[in-house]
Order: C-alpha cells, then structure tokens, then sequence
C-alpha cells in the first residue's frame, strides 16, 4: 500500500475503504461478509474507513468490526454530521454522542460536515455556534481533524475553502467529471491551500465499470493498457499528486483484492499519452448521448437569477448517459439540496448567458428542456420542504 500525507503529517492510505455499499441481507448488513472484507483491506495497509450517519447500519457495523478485531487505533475513521438534521449546536452534539456509540469509540479522526453544498448554509450553521462546538470537540481530542463533503460547482466549492480554516474536504471527482462539480480547478484549489482532498465516486457508484456502452469497454479490453475499467479510473485519478486518498465502496473480496493491486502499483505522473488518449476516447463513447454539448467552462455564469447551468446540464447529460436515477438524483443534491436553490427552472430568460458560451449553445432552450425532464413532482417537493423548513 501506499500513503500520503495530510497537512498535520498523517500518512493515508491512497486506497481508502468507502463503507456505504456493504452487501445487505434482506434490510440488514451481512456483518460476517462485511468483516472479511473489511479486515482483509485492513490487513493489506488500508487505514481509511468512512462511514456516515445517515448510510443506514453503516456506522454500528464498522463499529463492531473495529471493536470485535481490536484495531481501532490502526486506521483513521471518518464520518459525518448530518446538518440537514440540526437546528443547534445540541442538536449536533446529540447527533455527535449518538454516532460515538455507533461506532463503539470515543473520538472521530476525520469528521465532516456531509453534503455541505454552500457557503449559506455554513453561515447558518455559524449562526448556530458550530464553529465554537468544533473548536471545543478538537481542544477536547474528540475529533482530531474537520473537513466537508461536497456537491455543487467550483465556484461554491472556492468559497467553502474560503470560509473556515479546514483540516481537508471530500469531493465527488473521476474522469468524466473532470470539469463538473468541484472538479480539477477545485481540486487544484484545494491544493494551493494545502488542504488535503478525499475523492468519493472515483467510478460514479460502479457505473464507470458496469454501465459503460459497449464501445467504451471494447477500447479499454482492446487497449492493452489496463486489465479493467476500474484500473483505468484509480490510475486516473492516483496519477494526480494532487489527489490525497480515493475511497472505493468495495463489497466483495474480489473487488478488494483488485483494488489493493491497483493501489500497490499506481504512480503519480505515471500515466502515459497514450493512456490519455485512451481516456478522452472512452469519454467520447460515453458521451454519444448527450443532450447538451457543454465543456462546463463556467463562462455563461454567474447567472443573475442563480441558475446552476454548467450543473444543469451535467445532470441533465448523465440522465441519457448513464441512466434516469443517475442525473436526477445529482441534479437534486447539487440544486435543491442547499440554502440558496439554483434549479434551471429560476431562469428568466435574459439571455445573458448565451453572449458568452463559446459552444454556442441555445442555454435558455435548453434549460427549458432540463427543467421539464429533471423538475419531477418528487424533486418539486424537496426543493419546497428545503426552502419552506430551512433545512439547509
């Protein structure tokens, strides 16, 4: 296995262990099955496990298994505080004592603020005393390192790091997304900070493996250069120095011993031209359907009616490239799922937008389009529960 370092000189294993995709039985976790699992990757030099309050079971699971193999102390536990949840700084200690006990410890390694989409809804929590119920958490060694999770775009991204000194942050990144969400100028930004970057949905939940066309996986199988799509998407990613920790939602020993492999053998600026070529073809074929051909270069915005359109478009492209529940369930987290909504369904029409996109895309028609297939009655719901009850 190899490590690298956070900014307080913790060595992190680049492969860490994403723990929300443990094999169920029924409605419950298979526990036996999850161990194996878990030690085997333990074992073989992972040291990250990350959990979260609301990944139903997850966290009373990875407490047993820490706590059945004695080995607690060996790795670096992650989870999150659901904030959505709270609406004071009790609250958040009561979540806080409520997922000690979960997971049968007495202090949290790495604990973030889980889905933390805009600089708004930090204020909120500020507004609540959260910065002072942390600063008395890591003065009392109760939790050693603070950070966030995210979904939304870079701009939003900047700003978070922007408003709190943080310890680090985990953002959604993988070479189809290189240039959506907090994406590569976020992840650079980080950097420049000296904030360390955790990456979540290295391969979109499987479906850079399981749901690519055809054509995709005949180029990677008759490349010669990787032995699977998902070697292709650590190498990727393990390639940017950048990139402090990869978590993997591994559910069977298989998939944890191919990973450890991976692991072992990927090298910061390994990757070759020719591998690059190999990526830019595999997204091509991934995208053949797309709806709207933007680069998400962010010229179009801000948008003075705070529509998110780079986003948009994002969402509204994976639902014909990787399926239905793919983009919406994106498009809900990233535009209603926050203080300050950002659905496409805000645009006015000023065209303003349209002056500056270089693809020449009609964004006002297109926004349209995103709105009528992405705006279910379900997402109308949330976004008015979001709005109506503040929870974000």
């Amino acid at each position: 296995m190899q490590y690298r370092t956070d900014r307080k000189g913790n060595q992190l294993s680049i492969l860490g262990y994403g723990c929300m995709r443990f094999t169920k039985k029924g409605s419950e976790i298979d526990l036996d099955k999850a161990e194996r699992e878990v030690m085997y990757a333990i074992r073989h030099g992972v040291n990250y496990l990350d959990t979260a309050y609301v990944y139903g079971g997850s966290e009373e699971a990875v407490g047993k298994i820490l706590a059945k193999n004695g080995c607690r102390k060996d790795i670096n536990l992650a989870t999150k505080l659901p904030h959505y949840l709270i609406r004071s700084a009790a609250g958040a200690e009561k979540k806080f004592q409520e997922e000690l006990r979960r997971l049968q410890t007495d202090y949290i390694d790495y604990y973030l603020m889980h889905m933390l989409n805009d600089v708004k809804t930090w204020e909120r929590l500020t507004g609540l005393g959260i910065q002072d119920w942390i600063r008395e958490k890591k003065e009392s060694g109760q939790i050693r390192s603070i950070g966030f999770s995210y979904h939304g775009n870079t701009e939003n991204f900047r700003r978070l790091l922007d408003a709190y000194d943080w310890d680090f942050c985990q953002i959604q990144y993988n070479y189809l997304d290189e240039h959506a969400q907090a994406g590569r100028e976020g992840l650079a930004y980080a950097a420049s900070k000296g904030i360390p970057v955790i990456i979540m949905e290295p391969l979109r939940g499987g479906r850079l493996v399981n749901l690519l066309p055809p054509k995709a996986r005949e180029l990677i199988d008759g490349s010669g250069q990787f032995a699977s799509p998902a070697e292709m998407g650590f190498r990727w990613l393990w390639n940017q120095p950048e990139v402090t920790c990869v978590l993997s939602g591994m559910n069977s020993l298989e998939m944890v011993k191919e990973n450890l492999r991976i692991a072992d053998e990927a090298k910061v600026g390994g990757f070759t031209e020719e591998q690059f070529r190999l990526v830019e073809q595999v997204k091509r074929e991934i995208n053949q359907n797309m709806k709207v051909g933007c680069t998400g270069c962010g010229y179009c915005m801000p948008c003075p009616n705070k529509v998110d359109i780079p986003m948009t478009f994002h969402c509204y492209n994976l639902k014909y490239t990787e399926g239905k529940g793919s983009g919406m369930w994106e498009y809900l987290q990233s535009t209603a799922m926050r203080r300050e909504t950002s659905s496409a369904s805000q645009c006015i029409g000023c065209g303003r937008c349209e002056k500056h996109c270089p693809q020449g895309i009609p964004i006002r028609e297109k926004l349209k389009e995103a709105a009528r297939e992405l705006e279910t009655p379900q997402y109308r719901l949330i976004r008015w529960a979001v709005k109506t009850f503040r929870i974000y």
